[in-house]
């Protein structure tokens, strides 16, 4: 089993499953340590899978906890590391297949999830299913996630959805009416507006000091779409501000941040011109 086909969420996950097994004194990682391991993953794709479910993932994981205490314990001098028993490495063989499948070159969380229901013994997918986590489920919410992409490199989770996770939709703010109104500052609206209508040349730049009103300006300009008050060309646009601080926040592995704001880049390019980023 080659682990470097494995995401890097994916080789935590099996480290992490290691370290509760030989927490809860027991010789062999099993399935069930493997779902706790992913139930335990706070970011990533697992949250939102999860959500989209309907599922409670604290329930779920007190589940899980609950049938680890009913495992055997080892004790004695002959304790020494854990390691994968024969359904674990049945269920990551099952992985593989599910990521080959979905044409997918790294084995992730959700591969080993799908392999995980797919088990015909112990009490892994049997709580699964009573969680209402089923094959068809993860596939559907997947969909949802995942959409098209593809799997072609360890660190994938940061491009789902990325936009939704490292942005703002001023224009869905301003809807609810959450938004202050902009006042006196008609001049730079209209002019951000006549920008952004031309053919070429349309990236309006905001410049001045820290407070001095940039983001009103723009909050201003969200606020005119929703109310309709803007040329033919900018209607049913979307205005999104990019928080810096969720797309710097967690990037720990080298070229984490950049691979980020690509896939931000992508869904706007992808957008074809609705998202005014």
């Amino acid at each position: 089993m080659r682990f470097d086909k494995f995401t890097l969420k994916a080789q935590e996950v099996i480290q992490t499953s290691q370290q509760l097994a030989e927490r809860f004194n027991h010789q062999q990682i099993e399935p069930e340590h493997l779902v706790i391991a992913i139930l335990e993953q706070t970011e990533g794709v697992i949250p939102s899978l999860l959500g989209k479910i309907g599922v409670d993932q604290r329930r779920l994981m007190e589940s899980f906890e609950a049938a680890l205490e009913k495992t055997p314990r080892v004790s004695g001098s002959g304790v020494g590391q854990a390691y994968i028993s024969p359904r674990s490495k049945a269920v990551l063989d099952k992985a593989f297949a599910e990521a080959e499948q979905m044409k997918d070159e790294f084995v992730s969380l959700e591969h080993i999830l799908l392999a995980v229901t797919g088990e015909k013994e112990g009490e892994a997918a049997r709580l699964l299913v009573v969680a209402g986590i089923t094959r068809d489920m993860i596939l559907k919410a997947l969909v949802d996630i995942r959409g098209g992409q593809r799997i072609t490199d360890q660190n994938p989770e940061d491009k789902y959805q990325a936009l939704e996770r490292f942005s703002q939709d001023l224009t869905a703010i301003a809807s609810k009416g959450d938004l202050d109104p902009v006042i006196g500052r008609d001049d730079e609206i209209r002019r951000i507006v006549q920008v952004l209508s031309r053919r070429t040349k349309n990236n309006p730049v905001l410049i001045g000091e820290p407070g001095v009103g940039k983001t009103a300006i723009v909050e201003g300009l969200a606020q005119r779409i929703v109310q309709g008050d803007i040329p033919e060309t900018l209607k049913d646009k979307r205005v999104v501000a990019l928080d810096m601080g969720a797309l710097v926040a967690g990037a720990k592995y080298r070229g984490e941040f950049e691979d980020r704001l690509k896939a931000v880049l992508k869904e706007v390019i992808d957008a074809h011109g609705q998202i005014i980023l």
